[in-house]
């Protein structure tokens, strides 16, 4: 099974290949790869997985993900 997270990108450096940036996962900051986002730029939301964005998400369905995470956070279960 496949995770994949959505994270608010913070800044890009680089180009190509090497564009990569900090993205902000709830008030946990990571390195994050950019490469395959180009167009994502500081305040968009991108969907990350093993370290690289995938895809971009808009605002209000990474709020969506934030609140269904929190929501098995706080019954104490997760994924099988």
């Amino acid at each position: 099974m496949c995770l994949a997270i959505p994270g608010r990108i913070v800044n890009v450096e680089g180009e190509g290949l090497a564009r990569s940036g900090k993205v902000d996962f709830a008030g946990v900051v990571k390195t994050v790869n950019l490469a395959c986002v180009p167009e994502a730029g500081p305040g968009q939301y991108v969907i990350v997985h093993a370290g690289f964005a995938i895809s971009m998400i808009d605002e209000a369905e990474a709020m969506s993900v934030f609140q269904y995470l929190r929501e098995i956070e706080e019954a104490g279960t997760g994924p099988a």
